[in-house]
């Protein structure tokens, strides 16, 4: 059928309808060849051309998203050099052109938001032979227009070096009140970095004598992984929590064979497009054990130039031999929560990590843990995952406020999923009242009047950007499902982050929150892994008796009442970071900016061409 909208006119068939979504093809990320996008950060080629998609086979369509394979991103002749091309189709974009552009044929997204790949972006047209002549590591040379535009920042490196002193973090300049660091951007002036972590200082001997490690992700590049390690530590014991599958397991653990310190744990994913999306790590040291939950996934894109957030915990000490099973635990029962958590994967790979934990003394912790993992529960045990976790500890930690109806929810987020034909189907339902509880008397279904505001990049943003239309790769929102959901737009609110320093460092953070009507205070905040989907958060069904949760994910949430307050005050300079701020650090600006009316929500999968990017580049998916 033919739709139009604001987007464009755009031909969708019938198989691209909500029940008949095929799921999608795991991809490599930029350097590395069995690595997948996360359904929030897949890197998309950049060009001015149109190269034709090979069509699906039948057998192709059959599959699930766990199963499928992790195609090669450039063509088949290039073998063993797949991943040199596929990094410099990815790294050394062609440049904007005056020529008139061809259509694009579109990609299908699954609920969360990913995408249905063809075994190769990079690959030929289907007329030519597979014999094609051999392809070098450099792109192709393109003809010199008239039309100037600026040069990249990066030069023909798409990953500048960072500084000397990048590295340098000052402990005593990080706040360790609330635990919430950013990342490290590259390129952005260094006082905006004061106080934020790259995964080198995570696993350095900064925060500990590694022993023992454990990541928890959706997306790994090995190779990358490891040399974020200290070299110290790099042959220390790591455990790789993952969902794959079949050939792209296999792929996976190819990655791994040079490293015979890496071991694996496969998540179960039973439930169609689930996913595997938590991103934890778990850090065993010679002086204790540690817990990090963070929005990254491994490969070097996401610790580059994109906004994330982690929760880093405490240093954990040891327990003295003898003490109760009971010992240890943290009024916010993070102990207890933590070990549930890890138990659901049934993986004899984390039994000595169980056992590791309660042998911990984590009673420091002020955060409580809000975690999803793939089923569909009923009686108590619907509390204990997705968004009804967190409508039960709102309920039971927070209080009625006068005038509660005027603090607005926030959400911020870097994916979408379908939602339905109208707000009522979830997102104003059930996920807004979960969002709206304060306290027992937040019981009641959300009040029509308290706003909901939802922060995600416009067009502008992402182009505006310092990875320019690339970071437009990590913000999966589709024109298949954003058709369909038109009404959601009036909810949207563009990233400025200017109170950070970072609006021009595109958001894979997801963040939720209550907050005054004034914007300086806030009811409680949650740091965490989920997009905006049911597939994440979970959907009510049979009648609101059963909650159906597809994936693995993870984050925690800070509520006031851990830290002997009423609310959080919010920093208005979240840098330079200072270690004696009682501010929170929202990782916006507040209150946000609705869209102006020209301003469109970012859609991956249409081309952007009036306008080039910070490096001289449009936007044409193919």
């Amino acid at each position: 059928m033919s739709q139009e909208s604001q987007h464009g006119k755009w031909t969708i068939s019938d198989s691209e309808d909500e029940d008949n979504i095929i799921p999608p093809t795991p991809q490599k990320d930029l350097i590395n060849p069995s690595i997948k996008p996360d359904l929030e950060s897949k890197p998309v080629k950049i060009t001015t051309f149109f190269i034709q998609e090979p069509k699906l086979s039948p057998k192709h369509n059959e599959k699930t998203e766990e199963s499928l394979p992790v195609k090669e991103l450039s063509a088949p002749a290039i073998g063993s050099e797949a991943r040199k091309a596929a990094h410099v189709k990815q790294t050394n974009p062609v440049k904007h052109e005056s020529n008139p552009l061809p259509a694009v044929k579109r990609k299908r997204e699954t609920e969360e938001g990913g995408w249905d790949l063809s075994s190769s972006d990079d690959e030929a047209p289907a007329s030519v032979p597979k014999k094609e002549p051999k392809k070098t590591n450099r792109s192709p040379k393109r003809k010199k227009t008239e039309d100037k535009r600026p040069p990249s920042p990066h030069g023909t490196s798409y990953y500048k070096e960072e500084p000397a002193d990048f590295f340098e973090t000052n402990l005593l300049s990080m706040n360790d009140m609330y635990r919430f660091y950013l990342n490290k951007v590259t390129g952005i002036q260094k006082k905006y970095n004061t106080g934020a972590l790259h995964i080198k200082e995570i696993l350095s001997p900064m925060f500990g004598t590694l022993k023992k490690s454990v990541q928890f992700n959706y997306c790994f590049d090995i190779p990358w992984m490891v040399e974020q390690y200290s070299p110290e530590f790099r042959d220390k014991p790591v455990i790789i929590v993952h969902g794959e599958k079949r050939e792209s397991k296999a792929r996976l653990i190819e990655q791994a064979k040079p490293y015979p310190h890496i071991s694996f744990c496969q998540a179960k994913l039973d439930i169609a497009f689930g996913t595997h999306h938590t991103k934890m790590m778990l850090l065993w040291y010679e002086e204790g054990f540690r817990v990090i939950i963070l929005t990254s996934n491994l490969i070097r894109a996401d610790w580059y130039q994109k906004t994330q957030g982690m929760w880093m915990s405490p240093l954990y000490p040891r327990l003295p031999e003898g003490c109760p099973v009971t010992a240890g635990e943290s009024p916010t029962n993070f102990k207890r929560d933590l070990l549930e958590y890890l138990e659901t994967y049934r993986a004899p790979e984390l039994a000595e990590w169980l056992d590791r934990i309660k042998q911990h003394d984590l009673s420091e912790t002020r955060v409580y843990l809000i975690g999803s993992t793939p089923g569909r529960y009923q009686g108590p045990a619907m509390e204990k995952w997705g968004h009804l976790r967190l409508r039960k500890l709102l309920s039971e930690h927070t209080w009625p406020m006068q005038n509660e109806e005027q603090w607005p929810v926030i959400g911020q987020f870097s994916s979408i999923g379908s939602m339905g034909l109208d707000k009522t189907k979830w997102l104003a339902a059930e996920f807004q009242r979960t969002l709206t509880t304060l306290g027992k008397a937040g019981k009641s279904f959300a009040r029509p009047e308290t706003k909901m505001l939802l922060v995600y990049p416009s067009v502008e943003n992402v182009r505006t950007s310092l990875e320019g239309y690339p970071a437009g790769g990590s913000l999966p929102y589709s024109i298949q499902t954003a058709q369909k959901q038109l009404w959601l737009h009036s909810y949207f609110h563009g990233w400025h982050a200017d109170v950070s320093g970072r609006s021009s460092a595109m958001p894979h953070i997801k963040t939720y929150m209550r907050v005054s009507p004034d914007y300086t205070q806030l009811a409680w905040f949650l740091v965490t892994s989920a997009n905006l989907s049911k597939a994440a958060w979970g959907a009510l069904e049979k009648n609101n008796t059963q909650i159906m949760v597809r994936s693995y994910e993870l984050g925690v949430l800070y509520l006031p009442s851990a830290f002997n307050m009423s609310t959080f005050p919010v920093e208005k300079k979240v840098f330079p970071a200072s270690s004696s701020s009682r501010g929170f650090p929202v990782p916006f600006d507040l209150p946000p900016q609705r869209y102006s009316n020209t301003d469109q929500p970012w859609i991956w999968n249409i081309p952007y061409t009036q306008a080039p990017d910070t490096h001289g580049n449009v936007w044409v998916p193919s």
